[in-house]
């Protein structure tokens, strides 16, 4: 139980008294703001990429103790649904608006500039962090964010849609999509910093131990203010990075294939409860190869990803079980509102049909060999490998429904498993819930519940309606009636429409594992339509379309309503709009580009497009004996760096994912004033071509090196450019015995020019 809301003892209200009698100190309005009778607490715990069947809570083969210990003090929800993707379900999920009015109808990489596809949050979509803090609550975000612009995503912002500007107080955690877990890119509010320094560091440990810290301070000064945790992990999207123990829990048992593998977790969700007994398997996409046409080594890769990936699953639900553990501890538990979500989407495919150790090379045509993944086996899932899992698997996690994470039109896409504790309220615990519930109901459920009325006005910007309905009243009562009647669905042209038990859907004909490919895609008329009544077909395994073409009709009459309310008719794909309808880039037009200390953190979207093309880098320096990291993009998976060694000598690193690397080592050093120089001549005649590096002091070559391939388009979409350190994973080679990012010490760098030629 909470203490007084009282504000003020007697001898502080006093002195205050005496203060406000003071010229200039006439204060209308209480110093500190009153808070909610026994308001609850709020906590949203949200998962990346795993699919419906994935957790044991859900019949899955990844044992997630947390969340099975919390469905038995709360609720499992068996028909709660995402948008299919990252970006859009986020700002869904914190907006209680569908991701379109909130202007991000698509993951941010796929941004353009159609409304509701621009990737900038509405002022008048304000998140439940700004409602709640003008309510008194505190508020904090940990973990993955990827809802800010990336042309915003630099030092000088603006942060209107970073975590602080949309009403978190603390932030700590990641920006982008995905990050290394080992060595992430991370920020604290708006400040780029570094990874506490442990030899064992893992990310998801650390964002816990903050929330963790977070959540007792508060505790400590002000115990009656009740608080809002966003709390997002890089788990578990790729890159699968987990320390070894937790991927040897599962070796060996993935053997059997996913085939296999989803029928297994069918008989557990019907002997759990969670899927309707006789609900049909759906059949593997004609695209996806069966396991047994595998040979044996490509099977011996494929079983190793996913132990991979289950192990990063459990880890993860194991470090939230101390979050809630710190709860318990605290006696806030009780009147928290836990909404646990494991996914923002199904599972993941786009690591191709072969999967990867180094999928983003693979995105980009770089896909490594059978004989360099068998070679890396024992590597898979350490800080030298950025792996994903073949799409065989993903697709097998969505059991027992059709397609994966992207696929909007189909519940594989957008059905994940929910668990929502409140003990204080919740009394059939162990229950099972079955109302058609959406990502956007969740923010009107929470101020119900804090008896808190959705506000008209927020920053003085008036207010869109909820687009998401309350479901308290199922949280109370399994028989209460369905709060949903009709939610649209849309990605990447993947579209359908739920309205009272009816689903139609349409699948846009590219297949999700062909992420780096936009090419093959048809016009939107030439799109199947399928129908699926959901009452009666849990799995959508039995298309109507044929049977019942007038209530097809009539869903796709919905279905343009609902996208005409929204703006966004003509439907477009979001991928196919990037190149005709451009977002704003930071360094559009431009072949020179100048940088001094203290440029840290940006995104590489923003920084100087060195790709397919010869470019160079010209730092002046000064000092006696100066060391440090020069200038740098991407990471140890894949990038560069340009740095002066313990002994002052320049070096440049340059790797590109699994086909290449060079290291220029001069054995000359710098001193005083001088200027450090690296060009690159780009063979051409096409994309991802090779050339020559040369690394000069003083205008005098002094070492030369070439590489076969480089990258087509982007080293990472995690890592950043850095000035002075480094950011994220290392790199180049640097000493052991240095600080963490090798600062640059020892002098000065008065620029760094980067040249596209």
């Amino acid at each position: 139980m909470r203490a007084s809301n009282t504000l003020w003892t007697q001898p502080l209200a006093a002195g205050l008294a005496v203060l406000l009698t003071l010229p200039g100190l006439a204060i209308s309005e209480p110093l500190l703001q009153d808070v909610p009778e026994r308001a609850p607490n709020v906590v949203f715990v949200l998962l990346d990429d795993v699919g419906f069947g994935a957790t044991s809570t859900f019949g899955g083969p990844v044992n997630t103790p947390t969340l099975d210990a919390l469905a038995d003090q709360g609720l499992r929800f068996n028909r709660f649904h995402t948008t299919a993707i990252c970006s859009p379900t986020r700002a869904s999920l914190l907006t209680g608006r569908d991701s379109h009015a909130a202007n991000v109808g698509a993951v941010l990489n796929s941004s353009n500039q159609l409304p509701g596809y621009q990737g900038v949050i509405r002022p008048d979509t304000a998140t439940i962090a700004q409602m709640l803090k003008d309510q008194g609550y505190r508020t904090g975000a940990f973990g993955k964010w990827h809802l800010a612009p990336p042309w915003e995503t630099t030092p000088i912002g603006p942060f209107d849609r970073w975590p602080v500007g949309l009403g978190f107080e603390t932030f700590y955690g990641f920006l982008g999509g995905e990050t290394d877990q080992f060595d992430p890119t991370l920020y604290r509010g708006t400040s780029p910093v570094q990874r506490p320094h442990d030899p064992n560091y893992h990310v998801t440990e650390d964002l816990v131990n903050e929330a963790i810290a977070w959540v007792r301070t508060g505790h400590s000064l002000r115990n009656e203010q009740p608080f809002f945790m966003y709390f997002a992990t890089g788990a578990a999207h790729a890159p699968l990075q987990v320390p070894k123990q937790w991927t040897e829990a599962y070796r060996g048992q993935f053997d059997g294939g996913w085939d296999a593998m989803r029928e297994h977790i069918l008989k557990r969700q019907i002997a759990l409860g969670v899927v309707p007994e006789g609900t049909p398997l759906t059949p593997r996409p004609d695209a996806l190869p069966a396991w047994d046409s595998l040979s044996d080594p490509q099977q011996q890769v494929a079983a190793r990803l996913m132990e991979t990936f289950a192990g990063f699953l459990a880890h993860t639900d194991h470090q939230i079980g101390r979050l809630v553990q710190t709860l318990k501890d605290l006696n806030e538990f009780d009147n928290t509102i836990f909404v646990y979500i494991a996914g923002d989407n199904g599972s993941s495919a786009e690591g191709g049909l072969a999967g990867s150790i180094n999928y983003m090379g693979a995105l980009q045509g770089l896909s490594e060999t059978l004989d360099e993944q068998i070679a890396a086996l024992d590597r898979i899932g350490d800080k030298t490998t950025y792996p994903q899992y073949p799409a065989g698997w993903a697709w097998a996690l969505t059991s027992p429904f059709q397609w994966v994470k992207q696929v909007a039109s189909h519940l594989g896409g957008t059905r994940v498993g929910t668990v929502i504790t409140w003990p204080n309220t919740i009394k059939d615990a162990g229950g099972l819930r079955q109302q058609f519930t959406h990502v956007n109901d969740i923010v009107p459920t929470v101020l119900e519940a804090a008896g808190i009325e959705a506000p008209k006005v927020v920053t003085g910007v008036a207010q869109k309606p909820m687009d998401g309905a309350s479901l308290l009243p199922a949280l109370k009562d399994a028989a209460a009636p369905e709060h949903k009647t009709t939610q649209l669905f849309e990605v990447n042209g993947n579209r359908a429409i739920y309205h009272k038990g009816w689903m139609a859907s349409a699948f846009h004909k590219r297949f999700p594992w062909s992420v780096g490919v936009r090419a093959g895609a048809t016009p939107m008329e030439d799109d199947d339509w399928e129908l699926y009544n959901l009452n009666e077909d849990y799995s959508q395994a039995n298309n109507l379309a044929g049977t019942h073409p007038d209530k097809l009709a009539e869903l796709q009459a919905i279905f343009e309503q609902e996208a005409k309310r929204l703006e966004i008719w003509p439907i477009q794909s979001a991928m196919d709009a990037m190149n005709t309808h451009p977002i704003p880039n930071l360094r559009q037009g431009r072949t020179e580009f100048t940088y001094y200390p203290g440029a840290v953190g940006i995104a590489e979207t923003q920084a100087p497009p060195i790709y397919n093309r010869s470019w160079s880098i010209s730092a002046k320096l000064t000092g006696e004996q100066p060391m440090g990291v020069i200038a740098t993009m991407g990471g140890f998976v894949s990038g560069w760096s340009l740095y002066l060694d313990e002994q002052s000598r320049p070096a440049f690193k340059f790797r590109n994912f699994e086909k290449g690397e060079v290291l220029l080592q001069s054995l000359r050093a710098v001193s005083g004033a001088s200027t450090v120089g690296l060009s690159f001549n780009y063979d051409g005649g096409g994309w991802a071509r090779g050339g020559e590096f040369m690394l000069t002091i003083n205008d005098q070559v002094v070492a030369t090196d070439r590489i076969r391939l480089t990258p087509p388009a982007y080293f990472s979409i995690d890592e950043t450019f850095d000035i002075g350190i480094d950011t994220g994973s290392p790199g180049g080679n640097y000493p052991d015995t240095v600080d963490q990012g090798f600062p640059f010490v020892g002098g000065d760098i008065e620029s760094v020019t980067i040249t596209l030629k």
